[in-house]
């Protein structure tokens, strides 16, 4: 049975005041959590949450459509704090990325009146240590053109993103996504693209104007469910994956590279395989890519920077660290 919710034993402003002999001048901060059909796990997170050493001055909880309990979960967290708000969205049957942006939009209504510098992107999955936002808080107030921030995560079976994606320190994972509101209002908040992908065109396009956006190794959080893995299984997603690369203007050549890695990776083969048919038929379908020319040109110059930094450590016989074949 799911623990009886804590008392509203402090709220933002005690929170923050706590802090003040320490930490004077972190940014305030606000999240929106968009969930659908979450209740095994919103609980877990909400409760990660209110633990924080340093409260959110609003979190928006959007149910988008839920037909479980995730609503009522939610709804019995906000009656006991009152710096939590859910809103209800009607149900409806399909699931896509397109939807999740609508819902983040709806929850940033809500902050109209909230006087906060960072906006997080919160999923209802993930379980954080205490002092995750203050962590990130502190980049924010150290580095004034960081628009991106985040740190690595894990899952179950060993994952680890700060060594096993070659991602890399650059991109900032959609599970726990944090903005200077500046930023985010200069990319134009999340592109409402039905295919998936929101996430890396915030970090791109944030990139490609001048942002700074890191993913950090020194704190991580934990991710219940393997990525892309929601309403598929493991090959499926794959081959998703392969698709999404093509649609968000991947290199060839990068996407060959990435194939043979994956088959060298459990469940060894047919995951390259998947990974490389998502690819290879979306190309063939030409299928419309929602990326502008100019991001896609800043996306694949990436990519080639990235792959001949492999090649060079490579014949060097240097050891390739993923996370940091990038640097500013």
């Amino acid at each position: 049975m799911m623990s009886k919710p804590q008392a509203d034993r402090k709220s933002p402003v005690i929170a923050v005041a706590k802090h003040l002999d320490r930490t004077p001048t972190l940014p305030a901060y606000a999240l929106i959590t968009p969930s659908r059909n979450e209740e095994v796990l919103i609980a877990k997170t909400i409760e990660s949450v209110i633990h924080q050493t340093i409260l959110p001055l609003k979190w928006v909880i959007v149910n988008d459509g839920s037909t479980d309990s995730t609503g009522a979960i939610a709804e019995r967290y906000a009656a006991e704090h009152s710096w939590i708000e859910v809103v209800n969205r009607p149900v409806r049957k399909e699931r896509n990325f397109a939807a999740k942006v609508h819902a983040f939009t709806a929850g940033r209504e809500r902050l109209k009146d909230i006087n906060y510098e960072i906006i997080g992107n919160l999923d209802s999955d993930v379980l954080l240590d205490k002092d995750h936002f203050e962590f990130l808080l502190g980049k924010f107030r150290d580095e004034p053109r960081l628009g991106v921030a985040g740190t690595v995560f894990r899952e179950e079976g060993g994952y680890n993103s700060g060594t096993d994606s070659f991602e890399g320190q650059n991109y900032v994972s959609g599970q726990c996504q944090v903005f200077r509101r500046e930023c985010f209002e200069e990319i134009g908040g999340y592109f409402a693209n039905k295919a998936g992908g929101i996430d890396w065109i915030a970090v791109e396009t944030a990139r490609m104007k001048g942002w700074k956006t890191r993913s950090y190794k020194e704190k991580s959080f934990f991710h219940h469910r393997p990525l892309g893995t929601a309403d598929r299984g493991v090959l499926a997603a794959s081959f998703s994956y392969g698709q999404k690369d093509y649609f968000l203007g991947g290199h060839p050549l990068w996407e060959l590279f990435r194939v043979s890695y994956r088959m060298t990776k459990r469940p060894y083969l047919i995951d390259g395989v998947a990974l490389g048919l998502g690819y290879g038929l979306a190309a063939v379908r030409r299928l419309k890519r929602p990326v502008s020319k100019e991001l896609m040109a800043f996306h694949r110059r990436e990519q080639m920077r990235k792959l001949r930094a492999i090649v060079k450590r490579v014949l060097t016989f240097k050891p390739i660290d993923k996370f940091t074949l990038l640097s500013d």
